[in-house]
């Protein structure tokens, strides 16, 4: 509904996407405004800057055919909002939430501002219980939590997408009475992975229980901006008013940083580092922070951002400042994408720092932390057996430094490139105590005695009966 009715002539001025107008007062940032052009037709735009005398319009669709003298304004809505329901979930929208799937508009049960609201820290609880994946690198080594943000570091070339599709069909949240839903944004997507994703939904069932937002690469910068807070204000109603246990997957975070630098380039803003807006953590943490569980409410907000590094540099801007708000990364690696693993998540730099609240007897297993203590400490010795293979040759080793080296290609082989699979937790902890079978059973000195004699005796007695030791 049109919030003011009158139509108001007032740009004085056009650059790129942006249009100049006058009487900044009018308007609050943030502001959506019909563009009226002269042949009738009608696009959008953003108010992105307010002063008393002008404001900076950025415009939702493409300039062509706008005139500084006969294109006029008109107020739409005081902010930007978009209609939620929970007919949305199966549904596909773009960054704006306008559907693109060919079916009806969204009856709405409200319609909310995308901007979100705070969450009081006072009512935030602690996330925690166990989110599976399927992907062991992730369930077992970097374990998803309910409520937490835990980004995926990729590279240029590395299969992130692919990894998304497969945890877009596999999570699960352990319990028959939980309602599990996922919100998928893209932006700045090519058609071609736009494709893949959708193919993906399609071949794997999981359509009918993601709610998708695409911006392509070939649609308005801005939109780009709005993508990620339309798709999380809609997961704030499934999740507070619902009651669903939602799972917001954000690709490609890099390509939301790019549409910030472009439009603070056209605003003639001071860059900051790499040229990037020097309010970048700020605009970040605005929307990594709506992830969350809070006090009486059953639902939940758990976000995977994908992000792409440039030149696989953990240091730049955006992986730098999005690593500061989350908690932890995982982090997928070139070398083992060259040796034919997939996925290719590196487990010793990758980290997930709420996994203890979500892991254990009663979540997942009570021998989940002290095995997987040793299955890096493991992972790691045979990978420094394998540089000093390289430097001094095979034959200076000795018969444990075999055994640790022989556990680290046994581990890449069969715990990380797992395929398509969808592996249980339990899979996943039974996998890493036979890799274990190698190792002589006096060296695994991060394990107690009353696990270690529960679950390595078992596995002896299950595979073969001589000990290593």
């Amino acid at each position: 509904m049109d919030l003011v009715t009158r139509e108001e002539k007032t740009v004085k001025y056009i650059s790129g996407p942006l249009l100049f107008i006058e009487h900044g007062d009018r308007y609050a940032y943030g502001s959506i405004l019909d563009i009226l052009l002269p042949d009738g037709s009608v696009r959008s735009g953003q108010v992105l800057e307010v002063s008393k005398t002008h404001a900076v319009v950025q415009v939702l669709e493409q300039t062509t055919g706008l005139d500084v003298a006969s294109t006029a304004i008109r107020l739409r809505e005081e902010v930007a909002r978009i209609g939620v329901s929970k007919d949305m979930i199966g549904r596909i929208f773009n960054g704006s939430g306008k559907p693109i799937d060919g079916q009806p508009d969204v009856i709405p049960e409200a319609r909310l501002p995308i901007i979100g609201q705070a969450i009081n820290p006072v009512r935030r609880d602690r996330p925690q219980d166990f989110i599976q994946t399927g992907i062991s690198s992730i369930d077992g080594f970097n374990t998803l939590v309910r409520g937490q943000k835990l980004p995926l570091f990729s590279g240029s070339g590395l299969p992130a997408n692919e990894i998304a599709a497969q945890i877009l069909a596999q999570a699960k949240v352990r319990g028959e009475e939980e309602q599990f839903v996922i919100v998928f944004a893209a932006m700045g997507i090519t058609q071609r992975e736009a494709a893949f994703f959708l193919q993906s939904f399609e071949e794997t069932g999981a359509k009918g229980n993601v709610v998708t937002f695409l911006n392509l690469a070939n649609d308005p910068t801005i939109e780009r901006l709005l993508t990620p807070r339309t798709a999380l204000t809609v997961a704030e109603h499934l999740a507070f008013v619902h009651d669903f246990q939602v799972l917001v997957i954000l690709t490609d975070m890099t390509n939301y940083c790019e549409a910030l630098r472009e439009i603070g380039t056209a605003r003639e803003e001071i860059p900051g580092r790499r040229g990037y807006p020097g309010y970048m953590y700020t605009d970040l943490a605005t929307l990594y922070e709506r992830a969350g569980r809070v006090k009486g409410k059953k639902g939940s907000i758990t976000q995977i951002p994908i992000l792409t590094m440039p030149d696989d540099d953990i240091t730049h801007p955006i992986a730098d400042l999005t690593g500061y708000i989350t908690e932890g990364q995982i982090v997928l690696s070139r070398s083992l994408h060259r040796s034919g693993v997939y996925p290719p998540i590196d487990v010793l730099p990758s980290l997930s720092r709420l996994m203890n609240n979500g892991i254990g007897e009663g979540r997942t297993r009570e021998d989940h932390r002290e095995l997987v203590n040793q299955l890096y400490a493991c992972y790691a010795e045979g990978r420094d057996v394998r540089r000093l293979v390289a430097i001094v040759g095979a034959d200076a080793l000795t018969e444990l430094d075999r055994k640790y080296l022989s556990f680290a290609d046994s581990f890449e082989a069969r715990m990380l490139n797992q395929g398509n699979t969808d592996r249980s937790i339990e899979e996943t902890l039974d996998l890493g105590w036979e890799l274990l079978r190698v190792i002589p059973q006096a060296e695994l000195r991060r394990i107690s005695k009353k696990v270690l004699s529960k679950y390595f005796s078992q596995i002896l007695s299950e595979g073969t009966k001589t000990p290593y030791y």
